[in-house]
């Protein structure tokens, strides 16, 4: 009798959907009890990589044919990498990504375990091997990312037909936020972390301002000092870096020389230490020399390695994170600040603009209008949406805003942390508010805004978020 309904729903659902055929097809699987597997690579243009065990899980890594010109869809496509994290297709679905590379391995973010749901996955486009060859870098913006979430979400609903919410942190968090910019009526819910929005690339104040006041004097100094130093004893470090370099085979085309790439990392010291580290780190002797100019060679370069790494604009350092490097010079923006604590005569080269890590062959040109139309929209048109930033965060200083014509939108800062801030680290009523609207927009609200609490236990494999330790220029 239960097969005998079960068969009676199914076709009332399939007759209903003839105009939708994954839909169709999603509703016959659930009737005959299809693998989630086999129903995934039902998909058109969906095919598998592997498929990894997980307790409790089905863990799938996948590619997904993708037009390389979603505006020309005809003229070729690449094969993206995407994984899915199933749980059960009743449940919420959490699309993240990270702006950059997919993990292949099983993880949970935050909001996944809030709503205890299913998460995808996706690899930003032009990051290996979700590169199309030829590469035709005018395709990589914005809008063609946003392009390659809608038509992934679209493929997968008819299977997860449960609410859906975008998420990511630092440039996922700023992939988040055009997804939803660009496709307001895919999600449900987004949930940015530690997302910077430079609005206006030549007006980069706010970060000087934050460098003024972050932290503790104490700690200032003493970074500023090892900073100082650095650059003091350049000569006899670069000797250093030019036999580290020598040692492992790296080479410094890209940026243009050794010297480049020194002050580079150099620069990158103090901004990286707050991007990373929390104010209780600058009591670390063994990070921070606490006495810079009596303070050996060896204790100098460790410090800034261990902080900066001296292998981030090395060609083979970079060579992974071009695309980003290649946004940030066409759309995004990158900061630049000053160093009023270093006499003139020390810095060479200052902040260096994205564009001096791109190859020479890679053409670029900079579009300023694209980060102000992300902006206004999100001030006036954003929509359950919640920003979490760091209040020791450097790329917190420029931040996304919602204004009045935002609906049911929030922007949260937890106190001391860094660019691993998440809902967790707010304070308790935030915290508490943050989950609960979360689990609304989820479809699966809490008893009460007082009660919101993750649907799924902390586990500490799935859980951990990893904070990128790749240069400071870098969100």
């Amino acid at each position: 009798m239960r097969k005998a309904l079960r068969w009676l729903l199914a076709l009332a659902v399939l007759i209903g959907t003839l105009s939708t055929t994954g839909a169709a097809t999603a509703a016959q699987s659930e009737a005959t009890g299809t693998d989630i597997k086999d129903r995934l690579l039902s998909i058109p243009g969906m095919s598998m990589i592997e498929e990894k065990p997980y307790p409790g899980y089905r863990f799938f890594v996948l590619n997904y044919t993708q037009p390389v010109d979603h505006r020309h869809p005809s003229k070729g496509t690449f094969q993206q990498r995407i994984t899915v994290l199933h749980k059960d297709v009743s449940r919420p679905t959490v699309f993240y990504t990270s702006g950059y590379n997919v993990s292949t391995n099983a993880s949970r973010r935050e909001p996944t375990q809030i709503v205890d749901g299913n998460q995808v996955s996706m690899e930003y486009r032009f990051f290996t091997p979700s590169r199309p060859a030829p590469a035709d870098w005018s395709k990589l913006d914005i809008w063609q990312a946003a392009s390659d979430q809608h038509r992934i979400f679209q493929a997968l609903k008819p299977i997860y037909s449960a609410n859906w919410i975008a998420t990511g942190g630092s440039k996922g968090g700023m992939t988040a936020t055009y997804y939803e910019r660009f496709y307001p009526r895919d999600m449900n819910g987004t949930v940015a972390y530690v997302a910077p929005n430079d609005v206006v690339n030549s007006e980069d104040s706010a970060y000087d301002r934050f460098f003024t006041k972050v932290g503790t004097k104490q700690c200032r100094d003493r970074l500023n000092a090892v900073q100082r130093e650095a650059l003091v004893r350049r000569e006899p470090l670069e000797k250093k870096y030019a036999a580290y370099a020598a040692d492992n085979g790296y080479t410094f085309t890209t940026v243009g020389s050794l010297d480049k790439a020194y002050e580079a990392v150099v620069l990158d010291y103090v901004w990286g230490f707050w991007q990373y580290n929390l104010l209780a780190n600058c009591g670390d002797d063994s990070l921070i020399p606490p006495d810079a100019q009596r303070a050996s060679d060896d204790q100098i370069w460790n410090s800034i390695d261990t902080i900066s790494g001296f292998s981030a604009y090395a060609d083979q350092g970079l060579e992974p994170y071009t695309p980003y490097y290649y946004q940030a010079a066409t759309q995004l923006g990158a900061p630049t600040i000053h160093f009023p604590s270093i006499e003139k005569r020390y810095v060479r080269y200052g902040y260096q603009p994205p564009r001096n890590f791109v190859p020479r062959e890679i053409p670029t040109r900079f579009q300023p209008w694209a980060m102000r139309d992300v902006d206004n929209w999100v001030r006036h048109d954003a929509r359950h949406t919640l920003y979490v930033y760091g209040q020791n965060d450097p790329w917190g200083s420029e931040r996304f805003r919602v204004d009045k014509g935002a609906k049911d939108s929030y922007v949260l800062t937890a106190p001391g942390m860094n660019h691993g801030a998440n809902v967790a680290g707010l304070v308790a009523d935030e915290k508490t508010f943050a989950t609960a609207r979360i689990l609304q927009w989820a479809g699966v609200p809490a008893v009460s805004t007082a009660q919101a609490k993750p649907l799924a236990r902390f586990d500490a494999a799935l859980d951990v978020r990893d904070v990128d330790r790749e240069p400071a220029l870098r969100p």
